[in-house]
């Protein structure tokens, strides 16, 4: 196993996490959104299929975060509500079956970062930002493996990619809103 944290004295340039490729842990993760149903109230979600990988290089220049989700495996604690969203009026599954993500650049330093990359979803790639917390890394007792958390929110609206189902030009509190609040808790674990 490669060493956990940096040695090197910390710059903008620096990360703190040892170089290698940091692998998801799934169990102690989650993809999560919030969107507005008819301007009142929050529906909340998450995805349970997905996976993410950590390329820790030399500087943040170096380092690259991927993601695959499976969109069929949304979940919003109702049946009905989840169908609808694999249809084609909002994801679209059967064509579309993935969403992805690659990051084009990381900011930041200590505990705070900013995260920008390419999202795509229904075959539509925009840029998209998030900010970052490091939450620092522990070991883990069972099997002295390292972890390193990070917390993630962002926001995109979904009409950029195309999904614009219930939205009304002048009138966002009609149905669902477009815009979409995303909250990922990541944990992984060091090569």
């Amino acid at each position: 196993m490669t060493a956990p944290l940096s040695t090197t004295p910390a710059s903008a340039h620096d990360v703190p996490l040892g170089p290698g490729r940091w692998t998801l842990d799934k169990n102690h993760s989650g993809v999560f959104f919030v969107v507005r149903h008819l301007g009142l109230s929050n529906v909340r979600g998450r995805f349970d299929e997905f996976e993410a990988t950590l390329e820790i290089g030399s500087s943040l220049d170096a380092v690259v975060v991927t993601a695959d989700v499976d969109l069929s495996s949304v979940d919003t604690n109702n049946a009905d509500r989840d169908a609808h969203l694999r249809s084609t009026d909002f994801f679209g599954t059967d064509e579309h079956p993935r969403m992805t993500f690659r990051s084009s650049a990381v900011r930041g330093a200590g505990e705070n970062y900013e995260l920008t990359g390419d999202l795509t979803i229904a075959g539509v790639t925009k840029p998209v930002e998030f900010d970052v917390e490091f939450n620092g890394t522990e070991v883990f007792p069972g099997d002295q493996s390292t972890h390193a958390g990070f917390t993630a929110t962002g926001q995109i609206r979904r009409s950029d990619f195309g999904i614009d189902f219930g939205i009304i030009a002048g009138a966002e509190k009609l149905m669902l809103g477009d815009k979409i609040k995303v909250d990922l808790d990541l944990q992984f674990v060091a090569p």
